[in-house]
């Protein structure tokens, strides 16, 4: 407990930096177990207004968001404490501490090449996903880096993070269909996964496939115009 309260004042000073972008986040190592703390960007001020009184921050959502996701027997890094610092009686500093996990793929490498050889890994993902949309979770951020994976024991086995963007309750179809928007992958990529999240859900295969392609045309093409793209889309037929 003494080193997660005193993580706002170590934070710059120890941990191995993984990721400096918009959030910052450093693994620590305390007697031999892996804490992964993640920092979110300070907010503008007007979101530190509506954090600080009207919202729940990120980082204690992403806490009790973890907590719902081990409810319901979804991988996840196991919640370990959220903190909140203020300045001038407004949110200022907020940090979520998880246990590092060992997962070492993300669904960042369909980017490239295509699905041959790895089929099987999509198969498994479409199967994954169907179940979290049935156990009504969605997860609004549901991009490439948050999806961790691991081949293990003749299985693939998936774990998600950046859990403060959710929505919880039942979820069409349509929408779930939809999900798969912001992946990253070639036309073979949605074939492979939207067929087998369709055939779980007793879906329509081409209204389906027309709601992926249609959703994830339209995601891109907005982010296109304000950031280099990560990779090369094929869209399909429109």
């Amino acid at each position: 407990m003494d080193f997660v309260t005193s993580i706002p004042d170590q934070f710059e000073k120890g941990g191995l930096v993984i990721q400096k972008k918009r959030n910052e986040i450093r693994v620590f190592d305390l007697h031999g177990v892996s804490l992964n703390v993640k920092r979110f960007k300070i907010p503008h001020v007007f979101n530190r207004i509506i954090y600080t009184f009207f919202r729940l921050s990120k980082a204690q959502r992403s806490f009790q968001y973890a907590l719902k996701f081990t409810e319901k027997g979804i991988e996840t890094p196991q919640p370990v404490a959220y903190i909140l610092t203020k300045r001038g009686g407004l949110l200022y500093d907020s940090y979520f501490i998880s246990l590092q996990v060992d997962y070492n793929r993300t669904m960042c490498e369909f980017g490239q090449g295509g699905v041959k050889g790895r089929e099987h890994i999509l198969i498994a993902f479409a199967i994954f996903t169907a179940k979290l949309h049935e156990k009504g979770i969605f997860h609004k951020d549901y991009s490439p880096a948050n999806i961790l994976f691991k081949e293990e024991n003749g299985a693939v086995h998936f774990c998600l993070v950046d859990l403060n963007r959710m929505r919880f309750g039942a979820i069409s179809v349509n929408n779930g269909c939809a999900n798969f928007a912001r992946l990253w992958g070639q036309l073979s990529f949605f074939e492979i996964v939207v067929g087998k999240y369709a055939e779980i859900r007793s879906a329509n295969l081409v209204k389906c496939m027309k709601t992926a392609l249609q959703a994830r045309r339209k995601y891109w093409n907005r982010y296109a115009r304000k950031h280099p793209m990560p990779f090369l889309p094929d869209f399909g037929r429109k």
